[in-house]
């Protein structure tokens, strides 16, 4: 008798332990079963959400003949994204499904999703449904994770562009020039040369100078020499007394009119660069044949010994050439003021074609209509055949977003540096990473190296971005620093815009600075967009 209680006993336990895992069952204990994520927080990488989900099946849970099926879900403002279900299995299910044991186990999947605008407030949830025979039941749902962090998403993905330099000189040096000659071996500065045509017309330059608001006469160079014939230690000598006799000859040639600056007088023993430059100025048949021994030769006393070899051609140095070194040189420093930001904006309304290249560049500068700029660039390719011009032409074309007329433009354009950033600016904007990387690789200036690290940060490689915006204080580069856990960088951000104190109030909130997250977050949430944003990110959750 007691052998058949102790069966029946044993048998209702053993009922009882398959009542307790029954479908049912794992539904009602379905509080039982533990469930993490990592990370907690979704985050969205490189357009994805990726995350590992542990989930924990307590012993005696799972029905030995049942089938689960398990599919992760995002539930989002707009609607919600299914991933194929996980497909599980008891340890008397004939399937080749993954095997629970009745004995409990921990299961670990990876759970990916393409983001949708939207997911920004969103969460993680399990269903599951359990199947055994022709029974099925809905297991209640689980929640995983919250939200999904796009802070990234902040990046300026419109890309930096350089314009070729202008080259407008606001302030043009200029020079006037007038000269005295000298006997040979002679010192002493002649009545008629300060009558000469030369001096004249330096004396008038100078008055012309005087009398121009735009020039300023700033120094007086006066520099008196010899010949590069005869010994050098006498030419030194010869040399130095012509600039004093030369000192006193400029005394003369300005004594009426009213010059300023300093006077800065040299001299120079022998003139073999004057020399070179007359002989090559000349038309005498062998000057080739002195330029190269001057080429080849760097000794004064050399060069003259193996000039002087060449009699025939030396007769003609001695006549035409070597008189003419023999000299003193009055140059006036002059500074010409350049039209002004306001005299070019004027003269763009009033009269353009008075313009140079440079200044037409400037100006192109100055207006602020992309229009106005295009007519601009446009009349200095036309009329000085400005390669800067066509250049800046297919970046102002870039700016305005029509990247047809761009590419057409930069067509015409050398491919140099700030040419394959350009084209890289063009595919990064149209979405074609890959072009703009190899393009911006190719460049390989500074600008292309940031706009690379826009690639790698919509590539979700952080530590690369930041590594190539060390030390910017712009909000790609302080986002960049961000994202790799420097939130310190955000005390750097140059810029006081609705965006830059939106990343402001992040770095605070990542730090669990309160205060800092109130203070940037009222700046920023004057822009509508920022507002609508704040309150669904993330970021800020435990502070609304």
């Amino acid at each position: 008798m007691r052998k058949n209680i102790y069966f029946l006993f044993a048998a209702l336990m053993g009922m009882a332990a398959v009542s307790c895992s029954s479908p049912e069952k794992m539904a009602e204990m379905a509080e039982n079963v533990t469930v993490k994520c990592e990370p907690a927080v979704l985050e969205v990488v490189a357009g994805s959400i990726d995350a590992t989900v542990s989930v924990t099946y307590p012993e005696d849970y799972f029905h030995p003949k049942a089938i689960l099926e398990v599919t992760p879900v995002i539930v989002y403002e707009g609607g919600e994204v299914k991933m194929e279900p996980f497909m599980f299995q008891g340890e008397k299910v004939e399937n080749n499904y993954e095997v629970v044991p009745s004995s409990g186990a921990t299961i670990t999947k990876k759970v990916h999703f393409d983001y949708v605008p939207g997911m920004e407030n969103c969460y993680l949830e399990l269903r599951g449904v359990v199947k055994h025979k022709s029974k099925t039941v809905d297991l209640p749902s689980k929640k995983v994770a919250d939200g999904a962090n796009t802070t990234y998403m902040l990046i300026d993905k419109n890309g930096e562009l350089d314009l070729k330099a202008d080259n407008y000189q606001e302030v043009i040096p200029q020079t006037a020039e007038g000269q005295i000659l000298y006997q040979i071996n002679s010192s002493t500065v002649r009545n008629s040369e300060l009558k000469s045509q030369s001096i004249k017309d330096y004396q008038a330059a100078l008055e012309e100078i005087l009398a121009n608001e735009r020039k300023t006469l700033v120094s007086t160079d006066v520099v008196a020499y010899a010949s590069p014939d005869g010994k050098e230690d006498q030419n030194a000598k010869l040399s130095d007394n012509r600039s004093k006799s030369a000192e006193k000859a400029y005394g003369k040639v300005t004594k009426k009119i009213a010059v300023e600056g300093p006077v800065n007088v040299t001299s120079i023993a022998e003139d073999w660069e004057g020399f070179q430059e007359l002989v090559a100025a000349s038309d005498m048949e062998d000057k080739e044949l002195i330029i190269r021994v001057l080429s080849m030769y760097s000794d004064p006393a050399v060069r003259e010994k193996e000039i002087k070899n060449m009699s025939s051609i030396y007769s003609d140095l001695a006549k035409d050439v070597l008189p003419e070194l023999r000299r003193a040189r009055f140059i006036a420093n002059v500074e010409f003021q350049n039209y002004s930001n306001e005299e070019l904006l004027q003269l763009i309304e009033e009269n353009v074609d008075v313009l140079d290249e440079t200044a037409l560049l400037r100006a192109a500068t100055l207006v602020k209509k992309n229009d106005q700029k295009v007519d601009l660039y446009k009349k200095a390719v036309e009329k000085y055949n400005s390669a800067n011009g066509q250049y800046n032409l297919g970046v102002t074309y870039i700016k305005m977003k029509d990247y047809k007329k761009a590419e057409a433009a930069l067509e015409k354009c050398e491919k140099d540096a700030d040419w394959y950033n350009a084209m890289g600016v063009i595919a990064l904007r149209n979405n074609d990473l890959n072009a703009a990387a190899e393009y911006f690789a190719l460049s390989g200036n500074e600008t292309s190296v940031k706009n690379a690290a826009i690639i790698d940060i919509l590539d979700g490689e952080y530590e690369a971005a930041a590594a190539k915006l060390a030390g910017g204080t712009d909000g790609n580069a302080v986002l960049a620093q961000i994202l790799v856990g420097n939130y310190a960088a955000a005390d750097k951000l140059s810029c006081k815009c609705y965006k830059s104190y939106y990343i402001r109030a992040i770095a605070a909130a990542r730090r669990g600075d309160a205060e800092g997250v109130k203070t940037n977050l009222e700046k920023a949430c004057k822009s509508k967009a920022f507002a609508e944003r704040a309150a669904k990110d993330v970021e800020f959750a435990q502070y609304r």
